[in-house]
């Protein structure tokens, strides 16, 4: 494993897997359990090559490096500081060979990668649909959390250029967005074919979707049951143990 010179205000967290770790600054963005479930959820084979859109620290790219056997890894993020913390990330833990970080806006992805160049796309996009009311839109928590820098169309318009005919889109939402999602993917023809809700505990709402969708699929989905974070409170389930790889 590389040594890397942290930076003020950031820290290492251990990721629990393979001896991975990841830089992080708690003063501007820290990667949430959807991002952990995303990397779950989403599936790579042997020699395919993933888009991570919006990647952030890494984190998605670096988790699925672990747990697939995916030729390479690419994370885009239009953030210049978040895409360096990835990129020191990806040396520590001497994944140079495997994950490539690229600083871009997703709405350039077509034209920053050629056109059906991925087998997966995988994305945990801004999640507020605009920046109403935001003291700072500009600040690094309000461009991950709220639609700033891109839209839900944005997302699923940059997966449909750069996926392969086949390909696969894997992305975490908010389920009050299912309605939105569907309409969008189906516009872009990656039509929705797997779909997974997340809720807090058994018997609360969901908080999380999971959605996978097919570049050109026929029109069928598959609704999986339901996965639950917790079985009381502070104890996660079975599920989410056996994901995080506890």
């Amino acid at each position: 494993m590389g040594t890397i010179e942290l930076k003020e205000s950031e820290r290492l967290d251990d990721l629990q897997r393979n001896n991975l770790k990841i830089i992080q600054d708690p003063d501007r963005f820290c990667f949430g359990m959807d991002a952990v479930l995303l990397s779950g959820f989403a599936a790579a084979k042997e020699g395919d090559r993933v888009l991570d859109l919006g990647t952030g620290t890494g984190i998605i790219p670096i988790l699925m490096s672990a747990k697939t056997k995916a030729q390479e890894l690419v994370g885009l993020e239009i953030q210049k500081d978040s895409a360096d913390m990835a990129q020191r990330s990806v040396r520590l833990n001497d994944l140079e060979d495997k994950i490539k970080i690229v600083n871009g806006d997703i709405k350039e992805a077509g034209q920053l990668f050629d056109a059906a160049s991925f087998d997966v796309v995988t994305s945990n996009p801004p999640y507020m649909i605009n920046s109403h009311g935001l003291q700072n839109p500009e600040a690094p928590k309000a461009i991950a959390r709220h639609e700033v820098s891109c839209t839900l169309e944005d997302v699923v318009a940059a997966a449909a250029k750069c996926l392969k005919s086949g390909g696969k889109f894997y992305m975490v939402h908010r389920p009050f967005r299912l309605a939105e999602i569907m309409v969008i993917m189906h516009e872009y023809k990656l039509e929705p074919k797997r779909m997974q809700l997340v809720y807090p505990f058994v018997d609360k709402e969901p908080s999380m979707v999971l959605i996978e969708g097919v570049r050109g699929g026929r029109s069928r989905i598959t609704v999986e049951k339901p996965l639950i974070i917790y079985e009381s409170q502070g104890r996660y389930t079975k599920d989410i143990y056996d994901i995080y790889g506890y």
